[in-house]
């Protein structure tokens, strides 16, 4: 009897074993009608969303970086007198327009 009982004891604990190591198993639903368009208009929607976040932030950055450049330019023209221009303030000036049409156009948004 107490082989039987040790065999019956290790049954047991084998298929504990297999129970537990087996992954759970796959839910499958049943895909509605229109619902891979609506999973699709989500995702579409999700991907707007993060682009429009992205988009904010990267014109926070060039504000500030419109400023920077400006408060530099400033500083260059103060420091310039009726007869000499300098060519950084004229460096100074395209870059902070090639800035500006750049904010501007993202501004307006993807179009």
């Amino acid at each position: 009897m107490p082989l039987c009982l040790l065999a019956v004891f290790s049954f047991v604990l084998i298929s504990k074993a297999q129970q537990q190591s087996s992954p759970p198993p796959i839910r499958e639903y049943p895909v509605t009608p229109g619902g891979e368009d609506e999973a699709q208009a989500r995702i579409q929607h999700d991907m707007e969303k993060r682009a429009a976040k992205e988009r904010v932030a990267a014109l926070k950055s060039d504000t500030d970086k419109l400023l920077k450049l400006s408060v530099e330019l400033k500083a260059y023209v103060d420091k310039s007198d009726e007869n000499v221009l300098s060519l950084d303030v004229i460096k100074k000036a395209e870059e902070i327009e090639k800035l500006a049409k750049s904010v501007k156009d993202k501004m307006k948004g993807p179009n």
